[in-house]
């Protein structure tokens, strides 16, 4: 794109400039510090220039919104049509008191709900379980059974509004019994829309939150794609997530690598199955995290597209284009709210947030600036609510697409972005693919060492977190805190033992029965099996329980 002559004669005037006005400046005003980096750590230059793109193409690296290789975004008219989901994370408690926050962020402009499972639903316990004890609703709501989801989606139009659920080891129970409810509704499954995370790959590197070992939680997954493709085709049956890997502790490159390698892992299990990658590749979903430096994470968002274009027609041979399409949801960083002056959370939010849609997000989350302390009450989260709607109608920034497109340090930084990303990628393929580099404790390593660099750079302050090793203030800030229904986990256990009492549970044997036998088949979709058992009202405990009878559990390897 930029003649060579042209370069030369830059190189020249950016010399000529650095041996005199900038010396001279700096001789009045030394900079601040000696060197500047990225949050994750990259060092950034003063000044960027079309030097720093020599073999920048605009065509091949940037091209046009709505075509390959999508680096611009995936829609050609991006918010200009049509705004982001704002899908707002709740959940606590019983599904009562979640399903009462549901109906209270709708009426104040939510428009997609996005549902937290606590503790033991996310490990596949009920609620009377005693591995449950003292978690009870504490960082989302507790779904032991069918009924419980009845409660929880009780008046939310189902057909109408898109559902997000964060669940991931017991994801295709959760998931079934969605479907159940809708069925009961009698609204069709082709009409209901939404997404499942299911990204087992993450747990084991990053959250922890597995259930079963790696080979039958894959073969889950990719059941779960298989199902949705053919019966519920608006259901992203996966989110592909690079956010819990970036609250662990990893970099920018790290959560782009380490997302997108999972993503290809998952591609791969599908294709063994035997499916065409365009019946189920344009339903694959991500989910990102959006972090402090604000120019790198919206280059993430951007090398992250264009990546993910070029392997999936590449290297996957995808011919459809909805299948090279990266569409992902936000959350701002939950790491980087601190407890301290937690008022100054919605700055950070507000900022993480800006990028976010800077950087071409189709779903955002904005978290609340109580969240270090508790979950959000209703006020922070309104407030959430209305950083975004603040961004979304008054900033401008929607008017029109990618505007930092061009800009010579965003485009620097989308480029650095994926060379690491590729680097990353071939340590991968030589440890012999995703699941053989957990095993190794490769992805863990890694994340583990990010992490305490970072630590390390805030107690030496040379990285400065206001309100925490620099501007500290000794009034302690309390702002108001949420408070859960104490009965509440006394009348869930209570409705535990009722339906227990009341449902057929000959019926509820026989389907467990079905599921196991099922489980020892390679290649028989237990998505079917996990919808009868749902429908009877076995729970979550019994169903996670009788798939443990076959599999078995994981155990992570000791890192070293």
């Amino acid at each position: 794109m930029f003649d060579r002559e042209k370069l030369q004669e830059l190189a020249a005037a950016r010399d000529r400039w650095e041996e005199t006005t900038l010396q001279q400046w700096l001789a009045r005003m030394p900079e601040r510090q000696e060197t500047f980096t990225t949050v994750s750590g990259e060092p950034v230059d003063r000044l960027y220039t079309p030097l720093d793109l020599p073999d920048f193409d605009y065509m091949r690296d940037l091209g046009f919104p709505g075509e390959y290789p999508f680096t611009r975004g995936i829609h050609a008219t991006m918010y200009r049509g049509r705004l982001w989901t704002m899908r707002l994370f709740a959940g606590y408690g019983t599904a009562e008191e979640t399903n009462a926050r549901f109906k209270y962020l709708l009426e104040h402009g939510q428009t997609g709900l996005s549902i937290a499972f606590d503790l033991p639903t996310l490990y596949g316990y009920d609620t009377d379980d005693p591995m449950a004890e003292g978690e009870f609703g504490k960082c989302g709501v507790a779904v032991s059974s069918l009924l419980d989801m009845e409660i929880l989606l009780d008046g939310i139009p189902l057909d109408q509004i898109t559902t997000s659920m964060t669940i991931n080891g017991p994801a295709a129970i959760i998931w079934a019994m969605y479907l159940a409810v809708a069925e009961k509704r009698g609204i069709p499954w082709d009409q209901i829309g939404g997404t499942t995370q299911t990204d087992i790959l993450k747990e084991y590197i990053a959250q922890k939150e597995w259930i079963f070992p790696p080979e039958p939680s894959m073969r889950l997954v990719v059941d779960m794609i298989e199902f949705g493709s053919k019966y519920v085709p608006k259901w992203n049956p996966i989110s592909i997530s690079g956010y819990h890997i970036r609250e662990a502790g990893a970099t920018a490159a790290q959560e782009l690598a380490f997302t997108l390698a999972d993503g290809f892992e998952y591609v791969r299990w599908c294709l063994r199955r035997g499916l065409d990658i365009d019946s189920f590749a344009p339903r694959l979903s991500f989910f990102f995290n959006c972090h402090n430096d604000f120019f790198e994470e919206i280059a993430k968002f951007r090398a992250a597209r264009r990546i993910w274009a070029r392997e999936m027609r590449e290297t996957f041979g995808a011919k459809n284009p909805r299948s090279w399409w990266l569409r992902f949801h936000t959350q701002t960083a939950g790491c980087t709210l601190t407890a301290q002056q937690p008022y100054v959370n919605v700055i950070r939010v507000a900022i993480q947030a800006l990028a976010a849609v800077l950087g071409g997000t189709q779903s955002l989350h904005t978290n609340s600036l109580d969240e270090a302390l508790a979950l959000p009450s209703e006020f922070a989260a309104k407030l959430a609510l209305r950083t975004q709607q603040v961004i979304a109608y008054e900033s401008g920034v929607t008017n029109t697409v990618d505007p930092l497109g061009g800009s010579y340090y965003v485009e620097y930084l989308t480029n650095r972005l994926e060379q690491q990303a590729y680097e990353y990628f071939r340590k991968i393929e030589e440890l012999g693919g995703v699941i053989p580099a957990i095993e190794a404790g490769f992805f863990q390593r890694e994340i583990a060492e990010a992490a305490y660099r970072y630590q390390k750079e805030i107690d030496e302050k040379r990285r400065i977190i206001v309100g925490v090793n620099e501007f500290v203030e000794e009034e302690e800030v309390k702002p108001p805190i949420l408070q859960m229904d104490p009965e509440g986990e006394r009348r869930q256990r209570a409705r535990l033992q009722k339906l227990r009492m009341e449902r057929d549970n000959e019926r509820v044997g026989q389907t467990l029965a079905a599921l196991q036998e099922a489980a020892r088949k390679e290649n028989e979709n237990l998505m079917p099996y996990i919808l009868e058992a749902v429908k009877a009202y076995a729970t979550l405990g019994e169903i996670v329980r009788a798939l443990k009878a076959i599999w078995g559990t994981w155990q992570e390897p000791l890192i070293i």
